[in-house]
């Protein structure tokens, strides 16, 4: 038996399983309500089963392990502070800078990387393995099945990036001292403040993701291949961010779903600015719009089970 024929008699039981629990989950319900009772238990199976898998839980570990390895290098390195990526210049005289630092380093590789996989395996992975046949012989449909998937991705950016921040949050805390903030803008502000605001730019950055979330569905839904809409995904993230260092390119360069993504150090200026934060998330939004209709059309008008 073939390491995929070992995969798919594993996972084909898991499947079942979730399809059940859909079906069950709708059928007791009133007409009137069986789109909301569907959803709800198709978007619970799918946030489990992107949580508990190893995958995940390692690509978690090691974005986890980013601001501790940054902490260490700047606070044994620390005639080096001054040098580097944003924000690092201010980590040594407040730990706090550490999340901002840490989320700088992050978005421009890693985070989109943990997405594209995630987002990128959502229904290729599932029709690899042989488990997507099995959730859609429920009731709760494929217009359903494909919005918890794509919400259950949304969670994990969420997830991701507060996984990020709070583990540099705990380092920072644990190497620098923590204390009243000095904005980019000179205005300080408490601790209290500087954590909310903190809390605020991680949920930026988690919304910044939703365009390359509904990217990454997309292709999943025009191959069979797990691995090959993984790679797709991230390849295409690399590809976008080359393309927007070109300054030949400047004209197509703000509709490029990746160009507003570090604009989030506007927030921390007093008054804060949106300016950019409102293009980035109205660009985020135009990029759910269309490749999300075009997951769907595919999604629901071709065989990707066969």
């Amino acid at each position: 038996m073939s390491q995929a024929e070992v995969v798919r008699a594993e996972e084909a039981p898991a499947g079942k399983a979730r399809a059940d629990a859909a079906a069950t989950s709708v059928l007791p319900q009133a007409r009137r309500a069986p789109s909301a009772a569907g959803f709800l238990a198709l978007f619970r199976s799918e946030l489990t089963l992107t949580f508990r898998r190893m995958r995940t839980i390692s690509l978690l570990g090691i974005l986890a392990a980013l601001p501790v390895l940054i902490g260490v290098v700047v606070k044994v390195n620390t005639g080096g502070a001054g040098e580097g990526p944003a924000f690092i210049a201010q980590v040594s005289q407040n730990g706090l800078f550490l999340v901002f630092t840490a989320l700088a380093v992050s978005l421009p590789v890693f985070l989109p990387m943990t997405v594209g996989v995630v987002a990128g395996d959502s229904i290729a992975g599932e029709a690899a393995t042989g488990t997507l046949r099995y959730l859609l012989v429920a009731p709760a449909g494929r217009t359903r099945l494909l919005a918890a998937k794509f919400t259950a991705a949304l969670a994990f950016c969420l997830a991701a990036t507060l996984t990020v921040a709070l583990a540099a949050l705990l380092t920072g805390a644990a190497l620098f001292p923590l204390g009243h903030v000095t904005l980019l803008s000179g205005d300080t502000i408490g601790l209290g403040s500087a954590l909310l605001r903190a809390l605020l730019v991680a949920g930026v950055v988690a919304a910044s993701l939703a365009g390359l979330v509904a990217i990454g569905l997309f292709i999943s839904t025009l191959t069979g291949s797990g691995i090959a809409a993984m790679a797709s995904t991230v390849g295409l993230v690399l590809l976008v961010q080359i393309l927007d260092t070109f300054p030949q390119l400047h004209a197509i360069q703000p509709y490029l779903f990746t160009h507003q993504w570090l604009s989030f150090s506007d927030l921390l200026r007093q008054p804060m600015h949106w300016d950019n934060e409102l293009r980035n998330l109205g660009l985020q939004a135009l990029y759910v719009a269309v490749f999300g209709s075009a997951a769907w059309s595919r999604f629901t008008s071709r065989d990707i089970t066969a």
